[in-house]
């Protein structure tokens, strides 16, 4: 995370603030276009570690909207279980139903927009849902437990 932390400094991000060793940073930054941004930032990673990674940036409004619309609000009790894959961009065609027959031990999914709900009682280690969404859904997706998408959401509003 520290050369991570070094990556946004060097691109002129301030107020950085990393949450464990989970990849999810909050920080300001003058650039206003987050594609640019997220452009710069990957730029910069393989440029330094030799890879490609995908890099999704929220705005603070995203991830509001994104706990707002959970569609499964009696499962925030249980916050390992429910998880939100956020979305490169909204799915064009996506197998919902193809997920829906990978739906197992009480697990549910719902997509709206460009978040894709999980609850999985059971676990996402070994469901075949979790395991095949971004596939079947058809775009990029970074996937986080109710807990990480809370204490992220704090964090972010603690810069304002």
């Amino acid at each position: 995370m520290k050369e991570f932390v070094a990556v946004l400094e060097d691109l002129g991000s301030r107020n950085i603030t990393t949450y464990i060793q989970s990849g999810n940073a909050v920080f300001e930054s003058k650039e206003k276009d987050a594609s640019r941004l997220s452009k710069k930032i990957k730029a910069e990673i393989k440029q330094r570690r030799g890879f490609e990674s995908h890099v999704l940036l929220l705005e603070l409004e995203e991830i509001e909207r994104a706990i707002k619309k959970n569609p499964f609000p009696e499962a925030e009790n249980d916050p390992k279980a429910l998880h939100l894959g956020f979305l490169a961009c909204a799915p064009e065609n996506p197998n919902l139903k193809t997920l829906e027959s990978l739906k197992r031990d009480g697990e549910r999914f719902h997509l709206i927009d460009k978040v894709f709900y999980l609850h999985a009682p059971a676990g996402v280690g070994r469901s075949k849902l979790a395991a095949n969404a971004e596939k079947l859904l058809g775009v990029p997706m970074t996937d986080r437990n109710w807990r990480t998408v809370c204490k992220v959401w704090e964090m972010a509003k603690e810069l304002i």
